[in-house]
């Protein structure tokens, strides 16, 4: 049965929900029972260490913050320093030689100042509304109020390394000068010194990114019914002159992870690997251009932290994937929700539609004007109003035809699990600090601050740990109860792609985050992975059940991605079924795909038959007999010299459209079901479609991947640089792992740079840009192992270091890639690093 919007914007009184709840077996409070709920957990055992380490020194005692940094190849910086401060010094340092615009262009989008200096639209005088959008958005949400409030407050840790890092990127801005710096942004007047609140500022705006970050244009449109959401001019010679602003943004439901950020990792253990110690694939797949890029470091701290790792732009300090002598580690993007819409019941007799009813009672929805700087001309700023609405649960929203504010008597808000979550830096470097398995788990218990991923990890002595401590909700068993078993709050669900709870009743409503002894997790010696899909196949022996709803589904149809990392796990660790990190590697960048491995035998007996007669489409007829012969030279990789492999996938994104499967899912053979390609109608039209699309680009039937898909830099000005990079790897569409992407829209970020039209419906191709224009997929990448020796490790940064065109450390690794995939060796030893070591400074606050 389907449920639009239309039918779920009837009012849902206590009357009416209490029937349907009661219809379902349960009349509210305790009666609620949530069927699958976990029996209590035993803690895991402690171990008391034999002896306690001291604690990490933070602030430098002396005012002084004095950091060594060696550069070895390929643009690492190895960061040196005694205490958290000073360390962290170094890193925003260092951090700003390679992206300083990037964090210039973060801190301006989460301080609300974009229009400030670009105006009210993304593209001028359209009426988008983008920028007043973010501006009066992140205005809503209070990330900046927080950080304000709240600084005091924080740990003397993350105070230490907010204040060291924001002091060593303006330390980077001084010596360098505003003018020598990136030509992205290089004389730019938002290219300021920072503080140690902006970065708390922007910290706190990135754990919005899954939730409330996603609904700015909804809060922007929310009004009481026979208001007006538009801003409004304060500064008076705009009202004097009747300034008018021109916003007409189109704002729709939002999804749940727009950007569909993805990853693989993998923490084997004793029982997996042929040395008998813990093993650790990360592989992220995120954005190469925009705020989601990562950079490597290595950090040190003699007798207390040694830690060598990617992070995100601008955290503070800390490694959020990487490694240290004892314990390794990675993340996936969660299936978790962090957020729940609240469907509120207004007041009937609140003729304002101002007032909601909770529990019989009713209680106010809260206005408050807001106000920000707005360039409307050459150096010239107005200052621009507006009112935003909250309740008690967060913002008011709005999406026309979907969340209406007043009609049948409701309204919704969305409350967000991580708005003003502090345990972020906190929590990422109690993980960098631990020094066993035991230590490592304890951060999961101690903070809530990995915001909305999965953690595999393994450590020397091999052992394996999971867990999706991402910060999800903790919904009553009233709450689990009604949304899973309420037809009108599953079928919301169902529509929207996020949970809908009612508002009109407190026994829906959640106050703190799951904690850790209800999170999803596994503990052992053998293995963890994640691939994307939820917790419930972490591991294929043991699968994890009786957690909150909120985590993800389970006995549901896998990815082919996932599929194929659990085929890798089963078969490519060679004859003694224990990996080494070759074999670890080798699978990483085998570039196999899922679906052809699944289909192409089939495929092409289907073509060959069919031969040379016409296939009928829509638009056409097509002769597929020449596309037959070309996929008949692929071989089945999607590496550089791999014919014909873009063919393929252009079927793939067909098939993808209607799957044309023989056997059907089935939870008891879930890794292997769905297979096998039905010979049809509709799979000769997929097919013909393909070779269309192919055609349409330009591109020949037969030709090479390395000759469509390809990586190409951005200059300064955001055109092309015309150096198009060869280019290997995989697609999730075809269900490879090592996978790539085009990503056109939004980056996050307001740096110019130059994409390629997709013009084809159904396909990331472009005609003028010549095939695939990668931006997007596999970034740190590395294997880690531990040995007697200590941790081995080799990586690569896909799109490398630097953002800056041009600079050494731009495409170094980049080229390195597209050579042949591979990682490279990763510098952690103090041999290895003075055997590598490129350049060197010892940095001090002191100097002017």
């Amino acid at each position: 049965m389907k449920y639009s919007f239309q039918q779920l914007r009837t009012p849902l009184t206590v009357l009416s929900l209490s029937c349907l709840l009661a219809a379902c077996g349960g009349g509210g409070g305790d009666e609620f029972k949530y069927i699958g709920t976990p029996a209590p957990v035993t803690p895991d055992p402690v171990t008391p260490p034999v002896v306690v380490a001291p604690p990490v020194p933070t602030f430098d005692s002396d005012g002084v913050l004095t950091a060594n940094i060696r550069w070895t190849d390929y643009g690492v910086p190895h960061i040196t320093a005694d205490n958290l401060e000073s360390m962290s010094y170094g890193v925003g340092y260092a951090f700003a030689k390679d992206n300083a615009c990037m964090l210039a262009d973060q801190i301006l989008k989460y301080n609300s100042q974009r229009a400030k200096y670009y105006g009210p639209d993304l593209v001028p005088g359209s009426g988008d509304s983008a920028h007043l959008i973010n501006d009066f958005g992140f205005l809503t949400l209070g990330i900046r109020e927080h950080a304000e409030t709240n600084m005091a407050s924080l740990s003397e840790d993350s105070r230490a390394l907010l204040s060291g890092y924001a002091q060593g990127y303006n330390k980077y801005l001084a010596d360098t000068g505003v003018e020598n710096i990136d030509g992205s942004c290089a004389n730019m007047p938002w290219v300021q010194p920072i503080s140690d609140v902006d970065m708390l500022t922007y910290t706190l705006g990135i754990a919005l990114l899954p939730g409330a970050a996603n609904f700015l244009g909804p809060m922007f449109l929310a009004a009481p019914p026979g208001e007006s959401f538009a801003p409004y001019p304060q500064t008076p010679s705009a009202v004097a002159n009747g300034y008018t602003v021109n916003a007409k943004p189109v704002v729709t439901l939002p999804e749940h992870n727009p950007n569909d950020l993805g990853s693989n990792g993998w923490g084997l253990g004793k029982d997996k690997t042929e040395n008998g110690k813990g093993m650790v694939l990360a592989n992220p797949h995120f954005p190469h251009t925009g705020n989601l890029r990562f950079w490597q470091f290595h950090i040190t701290i003699p007798d207390h932290l040694n830690v060598m790792g990617g992070s995100l732009t601008g955290m503070p300090g800390v490694v959020n994937i990487g490694f240290n002598e004892n314990v390794a580690w990675t993340h996936t993007f969660s299936t978790a929700e962090h957020f729940v819409v609240y469907n509120l019941t207004l007041n009937p007799d609140d003729p304002t539609q101002m007032s909601q009813v909770i529990d019989g009672t009713n209680r106010s929805i809260t206005g408050k004007e807001i106000a920000i700087d707005v360039a409307v001309g050459a150096g010239q700023t107005i200052k621009l109003a507006k009112m935003t609405y909250s309740t008690h649960h967060g913002p008011m929203i709005v999406v026309p035809g979907s969340f209406e504010w007043g009609a049948g008597g409701s309204a919704f808000t969305i409350k967000d699990a991580n708005l003003g979550n502090v345990d972020i830096i906190d929590h990422w470097l109690a993980m960098n600090l631990a020094g066993n398995m035991t230590e490592f788990k304890q951060a999961f218990k101690d903070y809530d601050g990995v915001i909305f991923n999965n953690t595999m990890s393994a450590d020397k002595e091999g052992n394996v740990f999971y867990i999706d401590d991402s910060t999800v909700p903790n919904l009553t068993a009233t709450a689990i109860e009604a949304m899973t078993t309420n037809p009108a709050l599953i079928g919301a669900k169902q529509a929207a792609g996020f949970t809908l709870l009612p508002g009109f009743l407190s026994a829906f409503d959640f106050e703190r985050a799951v904690p850790y002894e209800n999170a999803p997790k596994y503990s052992g010696t053998d293995y963890v992975q994640n691939s994307n899909d939820s917790f419930w196949l972490t591991n294929l022996d043991s699968p994890i059940t009786g957690v909150s709803p909120l985590y993800g589904p389970v006995e549901n149809q896998q990815s082919l991605r996932s599929r194929l990392a659990h085929n890798f796990l089963a078969n490519s660790a060679g004859s003694d079924g224990l990996f080494s990190p070759a074999e670890v590697e080798q699978a990483l960048l085998s570039n196999r795909s899922y679906l052809s491995e699944n289909t192409l035998t089939e495929l092409l007996a289907i073509c060959q038959t069919q031969g040379s007669t016409l296939v009928s489409l829509e638009t056409q007829d097509v002769d597929i007999s020449e596309g037959c012969a070309a996929l008949a030279l692929w071989d089945g990789t999607f590496n550089k010299n791999s014919s014909a492999a873009h063919l393929f996938r252009e079927f793939a994104f067909q098939f993808n459209q209607d799957p044309q499967w023989q056997e059907s899912f089935s939870v008891d053979n879930v890794i292997t079901t769905p297979s096998g390609l039905v010979n049809n109608a509709t799979t000769l039209a997929q097919f013909a479609q393909a070779i269309v699309n192919v055609e349409s680009a330009g591109l020949a039937l037969d030709a090479t991947l390395g000759s469509v898909q390809f990586v190409e830099r951005s200059l300064a000005d955001g055109s092309a640089s015309g150096v198009k990079i060869p280019w290997a790897g995989s697609h999730n569409i075809e269900g490879g792992f090592n996978v790539f992407d085009v990503r056109n829209g939004n980056d996050g970020s307001v740096l110019r740079r130059h994409v390629y039209p997709t013009e084809i419906s159904g396909s990331i191709l472009s005609a003028e840009g010549g095939g695939y224009h990668i931006n997007y997929g596999s970034s740190w990448m590395t294997v880690v192992n531990f040995t007697d020796e200590g941790p081995v490790a080799r990586g690569l940064l896909s799109y490398s270091q630097s953002h800056e065109y041009g600079s050494d450390h731009n495409e170094d690794q980049t080229l390195l890639y597209s050579q042949q995939p591979q990682l490279r060796p990763l510098r952690f030893t103090e041999a290895d690093i003075e055997a590598n070591k490129v350049s060197e400074m010892t940095l001090s606050s002191a100097e002017q």
